[in-house]
C-alpha cells in the first residue's frame, strides 16, 4: 500500500479486512476531518487497456450517483473513488461502519436463533426495498457484504460495485465470468440473463437458509457444480436440517429460492411482511429458548424493540386520462422557440457530465409552458418529453421513464400511426424500463409486439430489429426459457456476424450466452 495519503487526503491507518474483491482499511479524511473506510478493489487494473479508463471513470460516477439515491441508514455511503495514475488501483472511500460481518454469525454446530435470522433478513429486505425503489440492484448479496453494527442495525455493503465491475466495458473480471458469488448466485445470473430485483431476493434466500441451517445452500466442490445446482437442483427444505424451523418460514425460504424470478415474492415488502411473525415486538426481551445466542456479536433483534418498516409501496397510478388537445395551437412565439432551443442545449451539456437529474429539471421547466402555448401533442412538445424520458432512462430512473414512454407511444400512435418509428421506439423503451423494474413477462410481450411491427415494415436484420431480438433473447434466458432463447439468439448471432463481424460487442455477448446454454445447466441431471 502507498505510504503517502491517497489523492493527497486519505490516510490509511489499519487494515480491517482482506478478501477476494479487495482489502479494506480504516482511513482518515484529512480534508473533512472524519474517519473513513478505504477499499482497494482487486482486479481493477486498466493498465493493459488505458483507453477504457475514461469510460470506467464515467461508469463509476454514474453508478455512485444512482446508489447515492438510496436514502437508508442500512446503506453506507460511498464518498469518493480514486483511480491512480498507473491505472492499476481503484480506491473506494466509504462511510466507516463499526460492526461485525454476518459471516461470523454462521456456525454449523450452532445455527442462529430463529428470531435472530429473521431479524437479519427483515432488515436486509428493508434496505433492498429502498434500493429497488430507485431502482438499484445489488447483484452480489452475501454474508460478507452484510455487517451488523453495534446497535444491531444491519448494514448492506458494496451497492453498485458489481455494476461498476461488470465485464462488457471494463473487462475487470475474467471473460465470461458472471458478476456475483457462486454460492449465492441466482439462476439468471448463471445463465448471463437480465438481472432484476428478484435476483437479490434469491441471494437473500440463500443467506437466510444459511443462517437457519448453519450450512451453505449448495456445496458442490467446484464452480461448475455450484452453478448447475443453482439452476437445476431443488434446495433441501430447512425442516429436514432443523425441524424446529416454523413451516411458514421454511415456505418463505423456498419461495425466495424459486428458479424463475417470477416464482419468487413480488417484492421486498412481501418478504418483510412474511417475516413479521418471527420478529420481536416492542418491549420484548431477547429470546433465550429458541437456540443458543452467539456471544461477542451484536444482537440484530435489538432494532425491533423500536421497530421501523420499509418505505410504503407506491400507490398504483390512476388510469391515464386523455390529455386535452388545444383545437388551434398558436404559432411558436420567438421567445418560446429560443427557450426550447436553450433548454435542449443545456440538457445535452448536463448529460455529457452525467448530471441527469439537473437535465430532467431543465427540460421540465420548458415543457409546461410549451404545452400550454402549442398544445400537449405538438411535435416540439413531444420531442422535449421524449428527450426528458431518455434522460431519465440513461440516468437509471426507470420508474419515472416508463409511464412517460408509454404516454408518448400512445401520442405518437395517434399522430403518426401505431407503426410509426416514434411510436415503436417509445414502446420499446417502455418495455426496457419494465425489464429493469423486474416486470419481465410484460417487457417480453411488449418487445415482441414491437418486433412484429418492425418485421412487417422493415427487415428482420435492420438495426432496430436486431436490438429488439437481442433484448428478447436475453430476457428469455433470464427466465430460464433456454430453448426459446436459443431459437432467438442463434440466428441473431449469424446476422450480427454477417453485418458487423465476430468481434462486434453484441456478437461476443451473444456467443457467450450461447456457450452458457450449451453447458446445459437447465438440462435434467442424471436419473432425472
Amino acid at each position: 500500500m502507498p505510504p503517502e495519503p491517497i489523492s493527497g487526503r486519505y490516510e490509511l491507518l489499519e487494515e480491517l479486512d482482506h478478501g477476494g474483491m479487495g482489502d479494506v482499511w480504516r482511513g482518515y479524511d484529512t480534508v473533512l476531518d472524519r474517519p473513513v473506510a478505504v477499499k482497494l478493489l482487486r482486479q481493477a487494473s486498466l493498465a493493459a487497456a488505458p483507453h477504457l479508463a475514461e469510460e470506467f471513470a464515467k461508469r463509476f460516477k454514474r453508478e455512485a450517483r444512482i446508489t447515492a439515491r438510496i436514502q437508508h441508514p442500512g446503506v453506507p455511503q460511498v464518498y469518493d473513488a480514486v483511480l491512480d495514475a498507473s491505472l492499476e488501483r481503484l480506491f473506494l472511500v466509504m462511510e466507516l461502519v463499526d460492526g461485525v460481518s454476518l459471516a461470523r454469525y454462521v456456525n454449523p454446530a450452532c445455527p442462529l436463533p430463529i428470531g435472530w435470522a429473521a431479524a437479519v433478513a427483515a432488515q436486509v429486505a428493508t434496505v433492498l426495498s429502498h434500493a429497488h425503489q430507485v431502482p438499484v440492484i445489488h447483484r452480489d448479496l452475501k454474508p460478507s457484504n452484510i455487517l451488523v453494527a453495534r446497535d444491531g442495525t444491519v448494514k448492506v455493503l458494496d451497492f453498485g460495485i458489481a455494476a461498476i465491475l461488470r465485464t462488457d466495458v471494463t473487462k475487470l473480471t475474467a471473460t465470461g465470468t458472471p458478476i456475483g458469488t457462486y454460492q449465492y448466485m441466482a439462476p439468471e445470473q448463471v445463465r448471463g440473463g437480465t438481472i432484476t430485483p428478484q435476483t437479490d431476493l434469491y441471494a437473500l434466500g440463500c443467506v437466510l437458509h444459511e443462517l437457519l441451517s448453519g450450512r451453505l445452500l449448495f456445496t458442490a466442490g467446484d464452480e461448475f457444480g455450484l452453478m448447475y445446482q443453482h439452476v437445476s437442483e431443488d434446495p433441501l427444505p430447512l425442516r429436514q436440517l432443523r425441524p424446529e424451523v416454523p413451516q411458514a418460514l421454511e415456505g418463505l425460504v423456498l419461495c425466495l429460492l424459486g428458479k424463475a424470478p417470477e416464482e419468487r415474492p413480488a417484492d421486498t415488502q412481501e418478504v418483510y411482511e412474511r417475516l413479521l411473525p418471527f420478529l420481536p415486538l416492542p418491549g420484548d426481551e431477547p429470546a433465550v429458548n429458541e437456540g443458543q445466542r452467539p456471544s461477542g456479536v451484536p444482537d440484530p433483534t435489538a432494532l425491533y424493540r423500536k421497530p421501523y418498516a420499509p418505505r410504503a409501496r407506491e400507490q398504483a397510478p390512476a388510469a391515464d386520462r386523455p390529455t386535452p388537445v388545444l383545437p388551434q395551437p398558436v404559432p411558436v412565439p420567438a421567445q418560446l422557440r429560443e427557450d426550447i432551443r436553450a433548454a435542449r442545449d443545456q440538457a445535452d451539456l448536463l448529460m455529457m457530465e452525467d448530471r441527469f437529474s439537473q437535465a430532467v429539471d431543465v427540460l421540465g421547466e420548458v415543457i409546461e409552458p410549451a404545452a400550454r402555448a402549442l398544445g400537449p401533442e405538438n411535435r416540439a412538445v413531444l420531442g422535449l418529453r421524449r428527450q426528458r424520458a431518455a434522460v431519465r432512462l440513461l440516468g437509471g430512473d426507470y420508474r419515472a421513464a416508463r409511464p412517460e414512454f408509454d404516454t408518448l407511444a400512445d401520442a405518437y400512435a395517434r399522430i403518426a400511426g401505431p407503426t410509426s418509428e416514434q411510436a415503436r421506439a417509445c414502446r420499446a423503451q417502455a418495455a426496457r424500463c419494465r425489464a429493469e423494474l423486474g416486470m419481465v413477462t410484460d417487457a417480453l410481450a411488449q418487445l415482441t409486439e414491437v418486433l412484429d411491427i418492425v418485421r412487417a415494415v422493415d427487415s428482420d436484420a435492420s438495426e432496430e430489429a436486431v436490438e429488439l431480438r437481442h433484448n428478447i433473447g436475453m430476457l428469455l434466458l433470464a427466465q430460464g426459457r433456454t430453448a426459446e432463447a436459443r431459437e432467438v439468439l442463434e440466428p441473431l448471432y449469424q446476422d450480427v456476424v454477417l453485418v458487423s463481424g465476430p468481434e462486434d460487442e453484441m456478437a461476443v455477448e451473444i456467443a457467450e450466452a450461447l456457450a452458457v446454454i450449451e453447458l446445459g445447466f437447465d438440462d435434467p441431471g442424471p436419473g432425472a
